[in-house]
């Protein structure tokens, strides 16, 4: 199994934790406030530690499980902590309506987050087409970018410790389209589909 540290103590935090819990990894999380990230770890129960905020995560593969404006800075703060560590970018930037992203074409968060960090660490976009609640209901796909081929092989098996399929999509450039699935999603559910409980997969055709 795998070692994980996540840094936030969200929605998402909390589900990707009870999840990597249930599968046998072990788990520690990360929260400026020191007190929530404590709940969150007795929360979360099996093995789960609370780290202190802005120290080396204990994690081979660190969870930022922030909102996307939080992202960057913080990778920036943690700075050389995150030194060999891989990095998992949860986040959608959408805009005030979640019909369209914050940045232009040519990048992402999970992009601006591996300028951010450190030399060494390496940087994978992953759950970002996922509801909450379906992650926590459900076993959806987890598409997944990113440049390192060990990187997006070390949390592909992550990924399946959780019970769910990895599908990798490409280089970390593909972030900026696995944000725009993200508004997909959010198309799909207002429209198209008409409600929140589904999620993006691949079905494969035989012959």
């Amino acid at each position: 199994m795998s070692s994980i540290s996540i840094i936030g103590t969200g929605n998402m935090a909390r589900t990707i934790g009870a999840l990597a819990v249930a599968g046998g990894n072990t788990v520690e999380v990360m929260g400026r406030d020191q007190a929530k990230a404590a709940g969150l770890a007795e929360t979360l129960g099996g093995s789960a530690t609370t780290g202190e905020w802005g120290a080396v995560p204990a994690g081979d593969i660190v969870v930022v499980a922030l909102l996307a404006d939080g992202v960057v800075p913080v990778v920036a703060h943690y700075g050389e902590a995150l030194a060999g560590k891989v990095i998992v970018e949860i986040s959608n930037p959408f805009n005030s309506a979640a019909d369209g992203l914050t940045h232009g074409e040519g990048t992402s968060i999970a992009q601006e987050a591996a300028n951010a960090a450190p030399a060494g660490a390496s940087v994978v976009k992953a759950f970002n087409t996922i509801f909450r609640h379906v992650l926590e209901k459900g076993r959806p796909a987890v598409f997944m970018a990113g440049d390192d081929a060990q990187a997006k092989a070390d949390v592909a098996a992550f990924v399946e410790s959780l019970g769910l399929r990895p599908l990798d999509v490409g280089d970390l450039k593909m972030a900026y389209w696995l944000e725009g699935a993200g508004v997909l999603t959010m198309g799909l559910a207002r429209h198209g589909v008409g409600n929140w409980d589904f999620a993006l997969d691949v079905t494969e055709l035989a012959g």
